[in-house]
């Protein structure tokens, strides 16, 4: 096929703008309708386009004219056969018991390559505390954990002052305000490829490693998972989520097996991360107040028994929500972006 290349163009560079203008509409207003006639029009430039497409695809010199069709066209896409519902209807129940696990369950590769990340810190932390003891200091940033987990447990299940008396709103307010801002650190992170994300889950899984370590050599297992399951079983998916949100992103920039622009690609995933950490965020919330209110409280108070059942209780329902929840209404096709 011969066709003026330079007249094609320009013939054809008013409708597609015609059509982009309309996207970038659609897609920042997300109350604008489409009337009847508008309606039209938009299908008619998007049939427009997909044949210019078809003309342009055998001209190899004219790469960056075809990858702009081909990203408008799927923009277009998403947008004839979208599903939308107003947003005042989306009320905040609906969205947290099926849309942030409809989308968790979009991104599982990402889920499960923040919890092997994770997985592998810990076991690096737990060989380097046994190999070197000394690296205690190191290894745990925080003052309370690097005495020694007997003489700790000792003192919890002595003392008969609550230490956090008239305290415990204040606690769970700081808990709640670190973990979020490592959840979103975690996310941010995501700009540097998924690297960032990367060190930093790995370092968060190598604290918990040592830790872990420390106090089961200790001989003090018990407290431990009691101490830890109650609030541990949802923060840390919390921040894995987090984690989860942070090499979606990163996975966006890279772009690897993707047609789209970056521009189209960002967007694309956008509002997924939002949901991510927004629903990481409501789960940390919960998390900081166990951790306030009973993971503090230690034997003869609780028996540590009521405590690690709690916290398997908890996890068994995060698991089923995560895994379930909103599963009605989810469309079956699985998500190709995730690393």
């Amino acid at each position: 096929m011969i066709i003026d290349l330079q007249r094609f163009i320009a013939d054809g560079r008013n409708h597609w703008s015609q059509l982009e203008s309309l996207l970038n509409r659609l897609e920042n207003d997300a109350e604008y309708r489409l009337d009847l006639e508008t309606s039209r029009r938009f299908y008619y430039l998007y049939q427009q386009a997909a044949a210019d497409l078809g003309r342009i695809v055998s001209f190899t010199s004219e790469g960056e004219i075809r990858h702009y069709l081909e990203s408008l066209l799927s923009r277009a896409y998403g947008e004839i056969h979208e599903t939308r519902e107003k947003p005042h209807r989306l009320k905040p129940l609906r969205w947290f018991f099926n849309v942030f696990p409809q989308t968790f369950r979009r991104h599982w590769r990402a889920f499960w390559l923040s919890l092997a990340v994770s997985v592998a810190g810990a076991a690096f932390g737990a060989l380097a505390l046994g190999f070197d003891p000394g690296a205690k200091e190191v290894l745990m940033p925080f003052s309370h954990l690097q005495g020694s987990p007997s003489q700790r447990v000792a003192y919890e299940e002595r003392a008969k002052d609550d230490r956090l008396e008239g305290e415990r709103a204040t606690f769970s307010t700081n808990l709640i305000s670190h973990n979020t801002r490592v959840s979103i650190f975690a996310l941010a992170l995501g700009m540097s490829w998924g690297v960032g994300t990367v060190i930093l889950l790995f370092y968060n899984g190598v604290i918990l490693g040592a830790v872990a370590f420390d106090y089961i050599v200790a001989g003090e297992t018990e407290f431990l998972l009691g101490w830890l399951l109650p609030h541990g079983v949802i923060e840390i998916p919390a921040i894995l989520v987090a984690g989860q949100a942070g090499l979606v992103l990163g996975h966006a920039l890279v772009g690897r097996d993707s047609q789209l622009t970056l521009r189209a690609r960002l967007r694309e995933v956008g509002g997924d991360l939002v949901t991510l950490i927004f629903g990481a965020g409501i789960l940390l919330g919960w998390a900081g107040l166990i951790e306030a209110f009973l993971s503090q409280y230690h034997e003869p108070v609780l028996p540590y028994s009521f405590k690690i059942c709690f916290g398997v209780l908890e996890l068994i329902l995060l698991s089923g929500f995560l895994a379930w929840s909103g599963s009605s209404g989810e469309p079956k096709a699985v998500s190709t972006h995730d690393p």
